[in-house]
């Protein structure tokens, strides 16, 4: 099939910036709580929100929906819907609320996106994504971007997908990230979807070849700096998910290593002692402390310690009037283990 060259950015449209690694937007976990965590580890990749409908900026609470601490940033909103008019709307309250780039939602296949007829269902509207992301260039001058599969139910050829990427590069969007799975929304359930689908990193290789003036950005399955740095040979950027979850402090290692930092990391203790004041804040305003610690849990992952830490912090979080207390009693415990515990070799 012939591609068609997208068209140049709108006027005024702020133009793609390269972050070669980001963290995936994940339902009930990257919230801004999370964000701020990772933030003590990480201070250049890209950060993202959970998906956020349309419908609920519109109507909901946006303070409690968008806000975010200026320590966050770089921060992209992502969002779910598919009206036009609704989607320009949130764009400009993105843009007012002082995020970096707006993301539309064509990947996520939970039966909830389905019936709004939002999510990976939208890969079989290629015109009508391409009408939401030019109504949302044209009411903001931050980017906008699209996060998407290879692929949806049995239209996952790779015409399939290059049809999709440039029916809507041909409005000016630059920025795509792909999950190199299809989705299959008859027959398994959003956590299957993560897992079954087999990968196929080769068609995401291909689509920056075949769209060498696009920004290609690839999801799944990534767990490694070592697998990162091989995907960063065929495509622009590495976007990670539940590894960024399961093991944060792996990016210890990221802001040195792909974005070209001199300075040096934070250890876990200082992470943690970075925390202390942001948990007293929130806690003095009524916040349960587990709502902050429940992204904590895995920062001592694969350390001496990791078992009691996750123990005390589950245990405690959760009784009244819990505070920074129970992360500092925490920390002692896991530094008297590690200081117990002998050198190997």
């Amino acid at each position: 099939m012939t591609l068609a060259a997208p068209s140049p950015p709108k006027t005024g449209q702020t133009a793609v910036v390269g972050y070669p690694v980001s963290i995936a937007p994940m339902m009930d976990r990257t919230d801004r709580h999370y964000r701020y965590f990772m933030r003590q580890i990480t201070q250049r990749t890209l950060l993202y929100t959970e998906m956020v409908t349309a419908q609920a900026i519109k109507h909901g609470d946006r303070d409690h929906l968008l806000g975010f601490s200026p320590e966050e940033k770089p921060l992209v909103l992502q969002v779910g819907g598919d009206d036009p008019a609704l989607l320009a709307t949130c764009a400009r309250i993105a843009e007012d609320f002082g995020y970096d780039e707006i993301n539309l939602n064509v990947g996520c296949p939970s039966d909830r996106v389905q019936s709004g007829n939002f999510g990976a269902c939208l890969m079989a509207q290629p015109e009508l994504v391409a009408d939401c992301v030019a109504a949302m260039m044209a009411a903001t001058k931050i980017p906008v971007s699209v996060k998407h599969r290879i692929g949806v139910d049995d239209l996952d050829s790779y015409d399939h997908l290059t049809n999709f990427v440039a029916t809507v590069a041909a409005t000016g969007c630059q920025r795509f990230t792909v999950h190199a799975r299809k989705a299959w929304l008859q027959g398994l359930s959003p956590k299957a979807n993560r897992n079954v689908p087999p990968l196929r990193y080769e068609d995401v290789y291909r689509l920056k070849h075949d769209f060498p003036h696009l920004w290609i950005e690839i999801n799944g399955g990534i767990q490694t700096w070592q697998q990162t740095q091989t995907h960063l040979a065929q495509v622009d950027a590495v976007m990670i998910g539940r590894a960024a979850y399961d093991t944060p402090y792996l990016f210890a290692e990221v802001d040195r290593q792909f974005f070209g930092a001199e300075e040096g990391s934070k250890t876990r203790s200082q992470v943690v002692h970075a925390m202390l004041p942001y948990v007293d804040h929130w806690t003095q305003q009524g916040l349960k402390l587990n709502s902050i610690t429940r992204h904590l849990l895995m920062l001592f992952h694969g350390q001496p310690g990791s078992r009691t830490w996750r123990r005390l912090l589950t245990e405690n979080a959760c009784l009244p009037g819990a505070d920074s207390a129970v992360l500092q009693a925490a920390l002692h415990a896991v530094e008297k283990t590690a200081a117990l515990t002998p050198l190997s070799g």
